[in-house]
């Protein structure tokens, strides 16, 4: 069964990405893209290149979690009425358990919480070979339009 509210494409966050464009969002700045969607998750990739990487040239902690907060984010949104309501992050943890260099890194977003006030995602990430590199988890506000 799915959890969105209404049928959800790529096209749709395609779409809402395309909103942003020439706005320099952080999104856009890190090359986050989502991929796949399924009844119950969102899936985004960004590339892990020396744009994200920290002084010692692997990818930073901050992208990881910009890449958690993205994709559970765009999830929380398309769980809402989005005409009646809005998802914002209100709280995001990460645990960074293996370090990452270059390739791509994939994160799979899935509620552990779906209430009427907040939302609550487990993000994992993983690295081109498929190991799991940080586990995040993020909880969304629901605010009224």
């Amino acid at each position: 069964m799915s959890i969105w509210f209404n049928i959800v494409t790529l096209e749709d966050c395609a779409r809402l990405d395309a909103g942003m464009q020439g706005k320099g969002t952080l999104m856009q700045t890190l090359g986050i893209k989502i991929t796949e969607i399924g009844d119950d998750y969102m899936v985004a990739t960004m590339p892990a290149n020396p744009a994200v990487h920290n002084p010692l040239g692997i990818v930073h902690g901050g992208a990881n979690v910009a890449l958690a907060e993205t994709v559970a984010s765009y999830a929380a949104n398309f769980v809402v009425d989005f005409t009646r309501y809005y998802c914002v992050g209100q709280e995001i943890n990460a645990n960074h358990l293996k370090a990452s260099r270059n390739g791509e890194l994939t994160a799979t977003a899935k509620p552990v919480h779906l209430g009427k006030r907040s939302s609550v995602w487990e993000v994992l990430i993983r690295n081109s070979a498929g190991e799991l590199c940080c586990i995040s988890r993020m909880t969304a506000a629901v605010v009224e339009r």
